[in-house]
């Protein structure tokens, strides 16, 4: 599609998705870091989807995703549907398709609060998740995939970070901190959801 539109302006998804091939390229030895750096600067730099095209010509094409690949360069640089949820006696959810900001506050006050990473989209490469639980709990699920860091803190209270650990290249870098009051902050990592049909094999 990018050389049948040579003139079409270039998205910063585009720019990312050139990146991410160079990057691999670099890392399999086909090219050096001189011709590396030249060619992500140029990358990063284009206006047009026909200043993209060059940059890879001389590389393979990637492969397909294989079944449950989470195809992250298609996953990153979406726009953000959701930069935060509150739940007062209550509890809130972010679950399923939805797009979490580069910077997502949760907070419960006796209440309790899902967030699910496994079929999200990212506003960027560098999310910063910030959860505080007062007398209530939140969950964050994320996939194995995904790259995940995790500093928050408990005071008569628990910040979970089993869920900690590294992504898959490409992978996005989550940094989940924020602080348990009398309640409790639980990372941890799940499969991606099969899809129906094969649920029963």
């Amino acid at each position: 599609m990018t050389s049948e539109l040579p003139d079409m302006r270039a998205s910063d998804a585009d720019r990312e998705r050139i990146a991410e091939r160079l990057r691999e390229a670099v890392a399999e030895g086909r090219l050096d870091m001189t011709e590396f750096e030249e060619r992500l600067d140029l990358a990063y730099k284009a206006r047009t989807q026909g200043e993209l095209v060059p940059l890879v010509r001389d590389l393979p094409e990637p492969a397909a995703p294989a079944a449950g690949d989470p195809a992250w360069p298609a996953r990153v640089g979406r726009p953000a549907t959701s930069k935060g949820a509150f739940a007062f006696w209550s509890g809130f959810g972010r679950r399923g398709r939805w797009s979490v900001a580069r910077n997502f506050t949760a907070g419960v006050l006796q209440g309790g609060g899902d967030i699910d990473l496994r079929e999200a989209d990212f506003e960027d490469r560098e999310i910063v998740i910030r959860c505080f639980a007062v007398m209530g709990g939140i969950q964050v699920v994320v996939p194995p995939e995904l790259h995940v860091e995790v500093s928050g803190f408990g005071f008569m209270g628990g910040f979970d970070d089993r869920g900690a650990g590294e992504g898959t290249p490409g992978s996005p870098r989550v940094r989940i901190t924020g602080f348990a009051l009398m309640g409790g902050v639980d990372v941890r990592r799940k499969e991606r959801k099969r899809p129906r049909k094969q649920l029963g094999k």
